[in-house]
């Protein structure tokens, strides 16, 4: 393993994650991580909440579920360890009305099952007792949940890898992946290019067309989901102590628009979850033709469409609209409202989707040959991050299984 040289591409909170595992794991490997933005965590990364899930959601048993526990263990660890913010404020998924106390209960067993700490179930009363302005007629409290800030993790991450004897390289858009007979591969940006033993691809909202470079196949497709947030104003900020949430719909890997105190203090509302018509956009007028045709040329957009376009139709409403953006969080927080909010951040999830229509809910990472790729690694994989680090880095030298 000595004197390997392992390319990682994507200086998101995942690839450096990764970065840094194999580096510390393998003293004298040169780990060279490939980024095509001038910063780390330059998009996914950076435009999150800053959320560590405990694990409520996640089907018991899958990738998600699993590396979810082990990731926050290892990232409270880290931060404590780094002097990093991390604030366990705890979490209150609120059922407001009749309809959703079955699914409360089924979701409560989820987190039982999933081990995730000092969760528990609560009563109105209690509710205002965690929340004061917050209203329900039952919640799962999970005081565990914390927020953090997942950029300073990022360099953090940066700083180790290049601390153990590592690069991170800046400006290095993949254009081409090619195997070289004699083993390994090159790497290449435009005129420049890399020779490595073996190579992870973390490419975020590029997984696709990277892994399609590195002769993966076709699918899962990506396709960019833009999260807007809004802020809400500094004299209604208290009203909010922790994190509160809908009771999710399990037909959507999207958990609803809900309520998150940051370690910065300010209070956010969202995100949603509309269709962005670029990898990258932020904002609803940037507009990219060419991968405007390759979503509508896929026929999973359509069976997406087809299945899902009245949620669809009101994400654009409220992505239009403050006071329909706010209708659905007001059940929560009434005190806070329209006026009571401005327009904040966005960021763009990378979502997979299936020939099917299928939205791609588990993480999906495996191997094609001397390529370990992650396909799939939507939201919890900032609170994941180092568990799936151990998990790619198992799979990078064959230890372990892959998924």
């Amino acid at each position: 393993m000595a004197d390997e040289t392992i390319g990682v591409v994507g200086a998101g909170i995942v690839g450096l994650a990764t970065a840094r595992e194999i580096a510390l794991r393998h003293p004298g490997t040169r780990v060279v991580v490939l980024e095509k933005e001038p910063v780390v965590a330059a998009h996914q990364t950076g435009h999150n909440s800053g959320v560590v899930h405990a694990g409520i959601y996640y089907t018991p048993g899958s990738l998600k579920a699993r590396l979810c526990t082990r990731g926050a263990a290892l990232l409270r660890e880290y931060c404590r360890d780094r002097s990093l913010p991390y604030e366990e404020s705890g979490k209150l998924v609120v059922a407001v009305g009749e309809d959703e106390l079955t699914r409360l209960d089924a979701l409560y067993a989820n987190a039982r099952e999933n081990r995730v700490p000092e969760v528990r179930k609560v009563s109105a009363g209690e509710i205002r007792d965690i929340e004061p302005h917050a209203v329900g007629k039952a919640a799962i409290h999970s005081p565990r949940t914390a927020v953090t800030d997942y950029v300073a993790i990022a360099r953090a991450f940066a700083d180790d890898v290049v601390a153990a004897g590592g690069e991170v390289r800046f400006g290095f858009p993949v254009t081409r992946v090619t195997r070289l007979g004699r083993g390994g591969l090159e790497v290449a940006s435009g005129e420049d290019s890399l020779t490595v033993d073996r190579l992870v691809l973390c490419a975020g909202l590029h997984s696709d067309t990277v892994a399609e470079l590195a002769d993966d196949g076709a699918e899962p497709r990506i396709i960019p989901f833009r999260g807007e947030y809004m802020r809400v104003s500094p004299d209604k900020a208290h009203m909010v102590r922790g994190l509160i949430y809908p009771v999710p719909d399990p037909r959507y890997p999207f958990l609803g628009v809900h309520f998150t105190r940051r370690v910065t203090g300010e209070v956010e509302v969202g995100p949603n979850a509309v269709l962005a018509l670029a990898r990258e956009g932020y904002r609803r007028s940037q507009v990219d033709v060419r991968e405007l045709l390759r979503i509508l040329a896929f026929p999973g957009t359509w069976h997406l469409a087809g299945q899902h376009w009245r949620t669809g139709i009101k994400e654009m409403r409220g992505s239009l609209s403050a006071r329909a953006y706010m209708t659905a969080a007001k059940r929560y927080v009434p005190g806070i409202g329209a006026g009571d909010v401005e327009r904040g951040g966005a960021g763009v999830r990378a979502q997979a989707l299936d020939r099917d229509g299928s939205l791609v809910d588990d993480f999906r990472i495996h191997r094609v040959g001397a390529v370990t790729v992650v396909r799939n690694a939507p939201s919890p994989a900032a609170t994941s991050s180092m568990a799936i680090a151990e998990h790619i880095a198992d799979s990078v030298f064959g230890v372990g299984s892959t998924a």
